[in-house]
């Protein structure tokens, strides 16, 4: 596949990249992520901003220097997510935008669009999660059959389940921007939460998986 650059070129390694993702608060919609690679060592991390009018999270790189902003869009039907590079939140350096691909869906699905894909007829990159209990997804290109990433949500353990945290792991295709994947993976477990909180996503299995860890 040909180096698919979407935030920054630093992003794109000619092998695959294997992603540990930690979120903290379980039972919240929005949580704090540290991202590692799989020796344990920090890549990423997302954080939310103090209290704003809007939803917002901010990606940093492993320094603290913000790679990405993540803001939801007010007011849409959709739960559209607007994504910039660094701490901005002009529309000039809007990179790309994520959304549910329709209001109603059984599992959640997302349309990726790129900032120049202005009409969003068609989508450059879309997310489908796979199974409705485990919370797996795949990120596809366009409309494509062609995968550039996939995620699994871990089960809980007694560990996991005492220490209110969440965990995924995620390959990354070859040559694809990771940096781009792990905000996708951030904004599917928020959209897929907020849809849950509506009766629609998978919290119920969620605690349900909760509880059995604390027997395992």
């Amino acid at each position: 596949m040909a180096q698919s650059v979407i935030v920054n070129r630093r992003f794109c390694v000619p092998g695959p990249v294997d992603l540990t993702m930690v979120r903290d608060k379980i039972a919240s919609q929005y949580g704090n992520f540290v991202i590692g690679d799989v020796n344990g060592n920090m890549m990423f991390q997302v954080k939310k901003p103090g209290f704003g009018l809007h939803k917002k999270m901010i990606l940093l790189d492993s320094s603290g220097s913000p790679v990405l902003t993540m803001k939801e869009k007010s007011m849409t039907l959709h739960n559209r997510w607007q994504v910039f590079k660094g701490g901005s939140t002009e529309e000039c350096d809007m990179l790309y935008t994520v959304k549910r691909s329709s209001m109603i869906q059984r599992t959640t699905k997302l349309d990726v669009f790129l900032g120049q894909n202005n009409g969003e007829k068609t989508c450059d990159f879309r997310v489908k999660g796979t199974n409705w209990l485990e919370r797996s997804s795949v990120v596809y290109a366009g409309e494509s059959d062609v995968i550039v990433a996939q995620m699994q949500h871990k089960k809980h353990t007694r560990h996991t389940a005492l220490s209110g945290k969440d965990s995924f792991s995620v390959t990354v295709n070859p040559n694809v921007d990771y940096a781009f994947i792990a905000s996708l993976v951030v904004l599917f477990d928020v959209i897929d939460r907020q849809e849950s909180a509506k009766g629609i996503g998978t919290d119920n299995f969620e605690a349900a998986h909760v509880v059995q860890g604390l027997f395992q």
